[in-house]
């Protein structure tokens, strides 16, 4: 058996958890989800604890079970306490700037790059050289954060760019100063 998927989900106090057939709604102080999961699954809400079971040991049916138990986890807890990712801007003149609910990044290029919020994100500079994304939904916060990365990646030769707060850059060396003798 998955040991993901048979594990219990403790549904905490001030959430509220709908099921119905496939599709599961959480509601908590962070915000409300809702999502249609694989109609295979049985998920069973009692007492406050969500079970999720699948109804053979198929592979493609194993792999669902621990993906629909993560899915459910992800929900409870994004609307319990939220999830947030952190990014820090490098580089001489990069920074960022709050407008409004958006954000205006300028990093090296001729014009600042407006970024919105996806979905019930929220997004806030602190500072001039980090970005705070936070929302109970961790698959647009994470996805948020990946378009604002990508629009400058850190440069493995020096540095520059918009990377994780907790990522480690490798640095790369870079030309010897000069060759040996022809």
């Amino acid at each position: 058996m998955s040991r993901i998927g048979k594990a219990p989900i403790t549904v905490p106090s001030g959430v509220d958890v709908k099921v119905d057939g496939t599709t599961v709604t959480v509601k908590g102080k962070q915000g409300e989800l809702s999502r249609t999961l694989p109609a295979t699954m049985k998920i069973d809400l009692t007492d406050g604890v969500i079970t999720v079971d699948r109804p053979n040991d198929e592979p493609d049916q194993r792999a669902l079970h621990g993906l629909t138990r993560s899915l459910l986890n992800n929900m409870v807890v994004g609307c319990a306490e939220g999830f947030s990712k952190r990014l820090e801007l490098i580089g001489t003149g990069y920074r960022v700037q709050q407008k409004g609910k958006a954000l205006e990044v300028n990093v090296g290029y001729s014009h600042p790059i407006p970024v919105e919020p996806i979905g019930t994100n929220t997004l806030k500079a602190d500072g001039q050289n980090f970005i705070d994304i936070s929302g109970p939904s961790k698959e647009d916060v994470g996805e948020q954060a990946a378009q604002i990365r990508k629009v400058r990646k850190p440069n493995p030769y020096t540095g520059k760019g918009i990377k994780y707060s907790d990522e480690v850059i490798r640095r790369k060396a870079g030309k010897t100063a000069a060759g040996t003798g022809a």
